[in-house]
């Protein structure tokens, strides 16, 4: 964390010594390979970082690619999901670990949008407000996102408006499965 990073967190919000467990969310997709399993070991994976475990998990969704290049060949359809976990860990460190879980299945990141194997985004922790170079929480545009809304709202209701819904009911989102209760024990 550099000294930037400590200047723009509240230190007793952000948990950078949480004293007692976070609730956070984190939004998972991929696109690329075999999508829906890629989140679902994901899923497991989360469940297994230390001092963490996965509390809530929603259905499986299917959206389509944002548009990443002008001119570029369409990307395929993400396969999306939120957990909710509880954890006894900073941001930070939560961030650190699930980037490891990307790069661990194959996760580069060649230009804004590009088609992932895996893209893990920290979107609510606790009720920390962090803007530093290296993360920003809440996540910056998941309430412009349908494939962040509609799973969010599936496991935590009372953090979804009917509002926020409305928002992005023009956003194609189609439910493809649920997250398989062997997923995570």
């Amino acid at each position: 964390m550099t000294k930037a990073d400590t200047k723009a967190v509240i230190p007793a919000q952000a948990g950078i010594h949480p004293s007692s467990p976070v609730v956070a969310y984190i939004a998972l997709g991929a696109n690329l390979g075999n999508a829906a399993q890629t989140v679902l070991d994901a899923i497991q994976a989360i469940n297994d970082l230390p001092q963490t475990q996965v509390t809530k998990k929603s259905s499986l969704y299917k959206t389509a690619a944002m548009e990443s290049l002008p001119g570029a060949l369409k990307s395929p359809d993400y396969i999306n999901a939120v957990v909710e976990i509880i954890c006894h860990q900073t941001a930070y460190l939560l961030l650190e670990q699930l980037q490891k879980i990307e790069q661990k299945a194959g996760r580069n990141r060649p230009y804004l949008n590009a088609p992932r194997t895996l893209d893990l985004d920290i979107l609510l922790y606790g009720d920390a407000q962090i803007q530093t170079e290296t993360l920003t929480v809440p996540h910056p545009r998941m309430w412009q996102r349908a494939f962040v809304l509609v799973p969010l709202e599936e496991i935590a209701p009372q953090l979804v408006s009917a509002e926020r819904l409305e928002g992005v009911k023009g956003q194609g989102i189609q439910r493809v499965g649920i997250a398989s209760p062997d997923a995570v024990s």
